[in-house]
């Protein structure tokens, strides 16, 4: 840089022999200055202005009480910051000092930024509490119970460490449950995306599907400093924490580790094993719960029935005995009994006296009196009733004729004489073909008749055949007749049994005119 200035003594004038250089010779020449001499440095100071622009690239500025420096992380080292810059925090920012020839500035390249101390992490956490605090996120009223025995329990921790072996320890010793094990970083740049990621993911699974979907998430990690413990404080956690529709509890560090995930949580656990512990109740006592209060339900019953016996017994005491609550019916009803006999006669003998009091107007020559009146009137009016019928029934046919007269008028009445007189022909025709079938099956009915009886046997027999008879079967050979003990003969007029021929005889030649059925 020396060489390109000279001594302001010696400054250009009218005919000077100083060289001349382009603006991007000194913008090159000052870059080359800048990085050659700073290189990779460390600057500390406090957060400006910050901005992400839409390519993802993340422009802030670090400044003191008197000067600023901007920087410049690009896109490709956004995801390696441990932390993002955020306007007021104290940092400690790594990189490259550069310039920027075509605005003539210079900046730092952040490649890592870091929190300046302690103080200024408790600074930040304080002002994301605060934030977080203002939007509800800690209300006590917002949090969700906790269920007495979840039957899936998911844990969010790292699956290589001793935490989730202290939780499924605890759980076994308890009350063993259903666990599913969403892996994370608990520390460093990948730890906050990952646990957001993991709370999310629980609360996308389907209940009741293929992998059930938990009742009751933990979040746990072992203790460490408050930078390890740092990825429990990022804002996306925390806001992901406050979102899920799952129970949660948290489990970060030791018992005096306090993040922020600890204040959105539905529950805080001092330690992983305790947050196994407020998740499930122990079994065993349980079960011991459950024997005592039986036991005090049998108990309790048994007291129950044993003053309702005693009521009973009180009760039963005060009342009266049945002898002396059915003295006095008895004796009503011996009294009644008594008295019954006597009463059924005097009642008796009083039905009598009213009859005789009703029957003695009614005598036989009243009642024939009574009678002959009746059959006078009903004499004269039947006689004046002979006449009045005759009168109607005048009235009535000669109603009835014009009305025929009046209806035979009518085309209808022409209409139906013609159709009786079709009506008539049609029956004469039908009697006289009834008259001819029936006349026809008749005559069938005698051919079948005479067939049928030319068919009997005893019509044959009375043309002068006979039908034999061995032992009571019929015999149509030689051989048979001479083997049987006795011998039938049926006749048209009867029947003749003759005894058996003598074996060896010779038979008699039948007539020559002489025939046989069989």
């Amino acid at each position: 840089m020396s060489d390109l200035i000279d001594d302001e003594s010696d400054g250009p004038g009218p005919g000077s022999n100083a060289p001349e250089f382009t603006v991007s010779e000194i913008s090159g020449a000052v870059k080359k200055t800048l990085e050659g001499a700073f290189g990779r440095i460390r600057v500390r100071g406090e957060v400006g202005r910050v901005f992400k622009a839409r390519s993802g690239h993340l422009y802030y500025d670090i400044k003191d009480e008197r000067n600023v420096l901007a920087c410049t992380t690009w896109k490709g080292q956004v995801s390696g910051l441990s932390v993002l810059p955020e306007e007021g925090m104290e940092v400690i920012v790594s990189g490259r000092l550069t310039a920027f020839g075509a605005q003539s500035k210079y900046n730092l390249n952040a490649e890592q930024v870091e929190p300046a101390g302690a103080g200024a992490l408790m600074a930040m956490l304080e002002k994301r509490k605060q934030q977080l605090q203002a939007e509800g996120l800690f209300d006590a009223a917002r949090k969700r119970p906790l269920p007495f025995l979840p039957e899936v329990i998911g844990v969010v921790t790292s699956p290589s460490g001793a935490v989730i072996r202290d939780i499924l320890h605890r759980l076994r010793d308890r009350f063993p449950r259903k666990v599913l094990v969403w892996p994370v970083a608990v520390q460093g740049r990948d730890c906050a995306p990952q646990v957001a990621a993991a709370i999310e993911g629980f609360n996308r699974l389907t209940p009741g599907g293929a992998l059930p979907r938990p009742d009751v998430l933990i979040v746990a990690r072992g203790g460490g400093s408050i930078e390890d413990l740092w990825g429990f404080n990022e804002e996306i956690v925390a806001r992901a924490a406050a979102a899920s529709a799952i129970p949660l509890i948290s489990a970060v560090g030791h018992e005096t580790d306090t993040t922020l995930i600890d204040y959105v949580s539905d529950r805080r656990a001092p330690t992983p094993s305790a947050a196994a512990e407020i998740a499930v109740p122990v079994r065993l006592d349980l079960l011991a719960q459950l024997d005592g209060q039986a036991a005090r339900l049998s108990g309790a019953l048994a007291r129950f029935m044993q003053r309702r016996d005693e009521r009973l017994r009180d009760l039963a005491r005060a009342l009266p005995r049945a002898e002396s609550l059915l003295a006095g019916p008895r004796q009503r009803l011996d009294h009644a009994a008594d008295r019954l006999p006597m009463a059924l006669r005097s009642g008796l003998d009083r039905r009598r006296a009213r009859f005789a009091e009703a029957s003695a107007p009614l005598r036989p020559q009243l009642l024939m009196q009574r009678l002959r009146g009746l059959s006078e009137r009903l004499s004269l009016r039947s006689a004046r009733l002979g006449p009045l019928l005759e009168r109607r029934s005048a009235d009535a046919r000669k109603d009835l004729d014009r009305l025929r007269a009046r209806f035979a008028a009518t085309p209808f009445h022409r209409e139906q004489a013609r159709r009786q007189d079709r009506l008539a022909r049609s029956a004469e025709r039908i009697l006289v073909a009834q008259d001819a079938i029936l006349k026809r099956r008749a005559e069938r009915l005698a051919a079948l008749e005479r067939i049928l009886r030319s068919l009997d046997y005893e019509e044959i027999l009375r043309r002068g055949f006979a039908v034999v008879r061995g032992d009571g079967a019929v015999v149509t050979t030689k051989a048979a007749a001479e083997t049987a003990r006795s011998l039938e003969l049926q006749f048209a007029d009867g029947r003749l049994t003759i005894g058996a021929p003598a074996r060896g005889a010779k038979s008699r030649p039948a007539p020559p005119d002489q025939g046989s059925l069989f």
